[in-house]
């Protein structure tokens, strides 16, 4: 990545999940320290979580999103790497005190889209939507009266092999991974936020170390916008009680020092309960967030 001409005095190492997606937004990540940091060098190290070895199951019942982070987080602290990288909407709630999050990417497009066999333009109410995300079956069902959905793992491009082979009428994925992926012709439909509430942190990279990492670096990589988001949408799914196989999320954006957060709460049946939205200084993100979500709570 680096020219021949510069000064290399340090190399950072940056862990990755294995798949082709998780590598290309290390890349991305890797990029922008040494745009920034020209006397750097960044070297990926991937590796196959637990996660990415069991595809046969849903998340909330092999353990939930910790998964993804197990094998990372133990190369941090043996310090075979001294950054990872991961999807933000993937990490836990709950951070170890001694690997902090200390920057965030800019936020790439955090909507959810539907995506259709390659030569279809049309729904096939005989087939499922593939996802195994609550939060989407859910939504996908007031947006599609009678719209069935099965759950379906892997990577994204062992998805839409899937899609292809006639197993599924669409999908359901990410924006922000089909545009990474050089994707986005895929795309059918994008579904707004208004009408389908992306999942937390959707679109916007979590860069984690250790806590004596410099911070001089992070801190040139750090978007300060996509960190308020992040801020109260965590903030809201913590206080709200949500876990990995919940429905309820919440989706933030900032209009310079306000920020806007807009919660999604189902009851335990599952059935809707409210949507509704919090605005303030985007200095108080975090508080904002827990407010939103004790209010909901209240309903």
């Amino acid at each position: 990545m680096l020219k021949d001409n510069k000064q290399v005095n340090r190399i950072i190492r940056v862990g990755s999940r294995a798949s082709r997606l998780a590598v290309l937004q290390s890349e991305i990540v890797m990029r922008r320290i040494e745009e920034v940091c020209p006397d750097v060098r960044t070297e990926l190290v991937t590796m196959k979580t637990t996660g990415d070895k069991i595809l046969d199951k849903t998340l909330d019942q092999i353990g939930g999103k910790g998964l993804f982070v197990k094998e990372l987080d133990e190369a941090l602290r043996a310090g075979e790497v001294d950054l990872t990288v991961h999807s933000l909407k993937d990490l836990p709630g709950v951070i170890p005190e001694d690997l902090p999050l200390v920057a965030f990417s800019h936020r790439e497009d955090p909507r959810d889209v539907l995506v259709l066999p390659e030569g279809k333009s049309e729904l096939d109410v005989n087939l499922p939507v593939g996802t195994s995300s609550l939060r989407r079956s859910l939504q996908i069902k007031e947006l599609i009266p009678g719209a069935q959905t099965a759950p379906v793992r892997g990577n994204v491009e062992t998805r839409l092999r899937k899609l292809d082979e006639g197993q599924y009428s669409a999908l359901i994925l990410a924006a922000a991974g089909l545009k990474r992926l050089g994707l986005e012709h895929r795309i059918s439909r994008y579904f707004e936020t208004e009408e389908m509430t992306p999942s937390a942190c959707q679109g916007i990279l979590g860069i984690q170390t250790r806590k004596d990492f410099d911070t001089d670096i992070t801190c040139r990589i750090n978007d300060p916008g996509s960190m308020c988001c992040a801020a109260a949408e965590r903030s809201y799914v913590k206080a709200i009680g949500a876990d990995c196989g919940s429905p309820d999320t919440a989706y933030a954006e900032t209009d310079g020092n306000i920020i806007r957060i807009t919660g999604l709460r189902y009851d335990t049946g599952r059935a809707l309960i409210i949507r509704d939205s919090i605005s303030g200084p985007a200095s108080d993100a975090a508080a904002l967030g827990r407010e939103l979500a004790h209010r909901m709570l209240k309903k």
